[in-house]
């Protein structure tokens, strides 16, 4: 049995539909990356299976358990968190404090969810910024609290949605050992990522999305070349 199983999902926004009879699965420990051009629908896909959105059909299976229709924070309780592009965290706060938020749900002593934050702290790099406020963080250290945020709940399986968007090339690199220590750990990745050469490191598997529809799933090297992506991404044909 997968880890997460989502068959036939598909939502309408008026007359534009963003995700069309898309079924895909992601097993226990497995990095999976959901890719496409911009507009493809992939954020739509996580909001869908994190509870945010509601679906107008289809079925999302986790850990066994139908989640269709669950609230987000029913469905974070079961083992599942996401990240999200538009970072909010409470800049106000120490940056403690906001991964303490996540920790709660699992730690309701403050003691215990302290703990659990300034441990996440430290496998995300941030320990020395811990009482520092989080507004006056740097892009990169913001995108590392993204992630503390939702891995303080302690997930079987994380969301990630473009965390490395913005990074330079050696930030970049810096998440890219984050997630994968994260994984080894044998927390199971969901990934959006518009930087190829991480994702293509990254991912043991591949869903292509174009227009809300998978018009490929494989590994990346398979799917590199595969002429329905090649077309999506370029917005014409590879020559013969």
């Amino acid at each position: 049995m997968s880890l997460l199983d989502v068959r036939g999902l598909a939502k309408r926004f008026g007359g534009l539909s963003a995700v069309q009879d898309l079924s895909f699965t992601v097993d226990e420990g497995e990095i999976v990356g959901l890719i496409g051009p911009n507009g493809a629908g992939k954020t739509t896909v996580f909001a869908l299976v994190s509870g945010f959105l509601d679906p107008d059909a289809g079925e999302i299976t986790f850990r066994g358990r139908a989640i269709r229709g669950l609230p987000p924070h029913t469905i974070n309780a079961l083992g599942m968190a996401r990240t999200f592009q538009i970072m909010r965290p409470f800049p106000r706060l120490s940056v403690v404090r906001n991964v303490m938020i996540g920790a709660l749900g699992r730690h309701p002593h403050p003691a215990d969810a302290e703990a659990r934050a300034r441990a996440v702290l430290d496998d995300v790099e941030l320990s020395s910024k811990a009482a520092l406020p989080a507004g006056g963080l740097t892009l990169a250290e913001r995108k590392r609290l993204e992630l503390a945020r939702a891995l303080a709940t302690e997930p079987a399986l994380l969301l990630l949605d473009e965390v490395m968007s913005g990074l330079n090339a050696s930030e970049t690199e810096r998440i890219v050992e984050l997630v994968r220590a994260i994984n080894a750990r044998g927390i199971a990745i969901l990934l959006i990522e518009h930087v190829m050469r991480a994702v293509m490191s990254l991912a043991s598997r591949l869903v292509v999305l174009n227009h809300g529809e998978r018009i490929a799933e494989g590994r990346p090297e398979a799917v590199a070349g595969d002429r329905r992506v090649i077309e999506a991404y370029l917005g014409e044909e590879p020559d013969a």
